[in-house]
């Protein structure tokens, strides 16, 4: 994991913790159950259990609407539980609203606008009070794991490089941003261009003005883990995503365990949904090779089964490279 789903199931094998239960408001308002890994005054949050694509069914998408309120409800959990430092994994969300809902859940204020009700309740913002979260969170340390750099707004930014695959389409872009830069104007405008900020649909900008630092997802679960010392120690190393693709570069889970292996010279070797990359492409990444699951048992049948299918094509793998 690089702190999307899945971020906290990784770190509760490894992570000497408390699970804690919380419910808390999903993307669109419906009641959602969510965990807080606690150690000692260390809470680790994921922040797609509460603000998540795969949330909301796609047939149900209004990503214009859709809140991380419910990721400022994590927080809380998370402080009124004694945490001091906490560490929350940025990924898979479903989400577009510039952190504006964590911030709500945490006791922002808002004049003309509703910081709750996602990107759309920002158009008519005249100003934002952010100091009641400020004064919520007083002391406490935030990182923000983050497998992309993205500024928020622009062409480079949240909603025109990830609003796509949310659901928002290339004619509402531009309104989109728009909303976006109204907040950022009226809540700290170059704060938004700082590296990460536009991660998970803007999450990462609401952390940053909460004064989080952001690393690397994938180094932080891989220190965690102890990826690199595990590493060292087997033949091959294996990794997956379910597409790989050139955004497979960027910071994410494959770059960072083919750096593990290849430090370790090991050979790096991926099983995802579908690969996307070719040959030369995916060997400039230290990956020997990738397998794709669609390609080895049919899209219907992945879908259907993708634990299947995983299981069927690992076998292959480990056949193909036993020693």
């Amino acid at each position: 994991a690089d702190g999307g789903p899945g971020f906290i199931d990784v770190l509760s094998a490894v992570v000497d913790g408390t699970l804690l239960a919380v419910t808390v408001r999903g993307p669109l308002g419906a009641e959602t159950p969510a965990t807080v890994l606690v150690a000692g005054e260390t809470a680790y949050i994921e922040t797609a259990q509460a603000c998540g694509l795969h949330l909301v069914e796609p047939a149900d998408r209004r990503p214009e609407d859709g809140t991380t309120y419910g990721v400022g409800q994590l927080i809380a959990a998370a402080v009124d539980a004694g945490a001091k430092r906490v560490i929350l994994g940025l990924g898979g969300s479903g989400t577009n609203d510039a952190g504006a809902g964590l911030l709500a859940a945490l006791g922002a204020t808002a004049v003309d606008g509703d910081l709750a009700a996602g990107a759309a309740g920002l158009a008519e913002l005249t100003a934002v009070d952010l100091e009641p979260a400020l004064s919520r969170v007083a002391g406490v340390e935030f990182i923000a794991a983050s497998d992309v750099e993205n500024p928020m707004l622009g062409l480079r930014g949240a909603t025109n490089i990830f609003g796509t695959q949310k659901g928002i389409t290339d004619e509402r872009k531009p309104a989109v941003d728009g909303y976006l830069t109204k907040f950022a104007e009226l809540a700290g405008r170059k704060t938004a261009d700082q590296k990460g900020a536009g991660a998970a649909g803007g999450l990462g900008y609401a952390l940053l003005l909460l004064g989080a630092e952001r690393v690397s997802g994938i180094d932080l679960v891989a220190e965690l883990t102890g990826l690199k010392e595990k590493a060292a120690m087997v033949d091959l190393v294996l990794s997956g995503e379910g597409a790989f693709d050139f955004q497979s570069r960027d910071g994410k889970v494959i770059a960072g365990v083919a750096k593990v292996a290849n430090d370790a010279m090991r050979p790096c070797v991926v099983l995802a949904g579908k690969v996307l990359i070719g040959a030369r492409e995916m060997r400039t990444m230290g990956v020997e090779s990738a397998y794709s699951l669609v390609d080895a048992v049919g899209e219907e049948q992945a879908f259907a089964d993708p634990h299947g299918s995983l299981a069927t094509v690992a076998e292959r793998v480990a056949k193909t490279w036993a020693r």
